[in-house]
């Protein structure tokens, strides 16, 4: 038997940052209401806890840490950039148990370099690459090739002049890069093929959600097949509007199997827990990692959420599985999970 949710008081922690647009604060206020109803129809006694500055202990005081799981919810601290990791740390500081990825797997997505030698140490296929710190190429000569800001994700600075074809391109493009973002720029083999959002719940084991594809058919141009900043964020902007999903993505058995076992390694390599998603890339057979999200969008028509419904799975269950799996770490509630896997006591 499993623990009824009952009997897991969670708090379901998000921010709404006061500089925001009240369309954008109506936005993830929306979003919050539906994955926290989702798991009170599961079952779960659940309190709404929006933070609103970053002094996380002042919206938690109330609350005891040996009595609830954190529904970790936050993209980061309102006013402090590039926080997520820093929303985890002071959850640990306080002694809540909470979802999703720790404070070093959350500062380690923001580290493109660092994820890079992970994956290359861990011999798991990621895109030829170099750091540069100054415009000048040197001897790269790999095109087409892509040109990112290193410490920036959901595709910020990733544009259709990101793909660059020569050196002068590519002289120019680190320098924008350089300029623009004030970072060095990480320079890739750009992986022309299919792409693929491979969500994946679990930690010793792991479970890996049909994968959505995103079709580029609509776009001849090389420098059009990519998801962009705009084709993620911007509604109504050509990317978001001619990139088609496909879910699930028309997969051989053998591609699925391939696909699945390098994006478990991945995974495991950047120290990912509960729940994350893989961006990878098909060519030559060949399945490319490209970005590894530990703190992955779950919101209801999200890809993962969208995933687990192709699988059966439905928003309430995906939440409640996310919840149960932190409960297991928490010094009350995981004792009770021992309980019933040794088959002492039933709750």
């Amino acid at each position: 038997m499993d623990i009824e949710p009952a009997k897991i008081p969670v708090i379901l922690l998000y921010s709404v940052d006061p500089d925001w647009t009240q369309v954008e604060k109506d936005e993830v206020i929306h979003l919050t209401t539906q994955l926290g109803q989702a798991l009170i129809d599961m079952g779960y006694p659940l309190v709404f806890v929006p933070i609103e500055d970053d002094d996380i202990a002042k919206y938690l005081n109330c609350f005891d840490p040996a009595g609830h799981i954190v529904f970790n919810w936050c993209e980061g601290l309102p006013g402090i950039e590039r926080s997520e990791g820093l929303v985890a740390k002071r959850l640990d500081t306080l002694g809540f148990t909470f979802t999703g990825a720790d404070s070093g797997t959350l500062d380690l997505a923001y580290d493109k370099y660092r994820v890079k030698v992970l994956l290359d140490q861990a011999r798991i296929p990621t895109p030829a690459w170099r750091v540069f710190h100054s415009p000048e190429p040197g001897d790269w000569n790999i095109f087409p090739a892509i040109v990112k800001p290193i410490n920036e994700h959901c595709s910020m600075g990733i544009t259709q002049d990101s793909v660059v074809f020569n050196q002068t391109e590519l002289k120019n493009r680190i320098s924008f890069v350089l300029d623009k973002y004030s970072q060095p720029a990480l320079v890739e083999d750009f992986i022309d093929g299919r792409e693929f959002h491979v969500s994946v719940l679990g930690n010793e084991n792991l479970t890996v959600l049909p994968a959505a594809e995103m079709d580029f058919s609509f776009f001849g141009n090389v420098q059009d097949r990519l998801c962009t900043y705009d084709a993620k964020f911007i509604p109504g902007s050509e990317h978001y509007t001619k990139i088609e999903t496909l879910l699930p993505a028309p997969l051989t058995n053998d591609e699925k199997e391939d696909m699945e076992s390098v994006c478990k390694k991945a995974y495991h390599a950047l120290g990912c827990r509960d729940y994350a998603r893989m961006d990878v890339r098909l060519r030559d057979n060949i399945f490319y990692v490209l970005d590894v999200n530990p703190n992955a969008d779950i919101s209801i028509d999200a890809s993962m959420a969208c995933a687990a419904e192709v699988a059966g799975i439905s928003y309430g269950q995906m939440g409640s599985l996310i919840v149960k799996m932190a409960a297991q770490r928490h010094p009350v509630f995981g004792r009770l999970f021992k309980s019933i896997s040794d088959g002492k006591e039933k709750i």
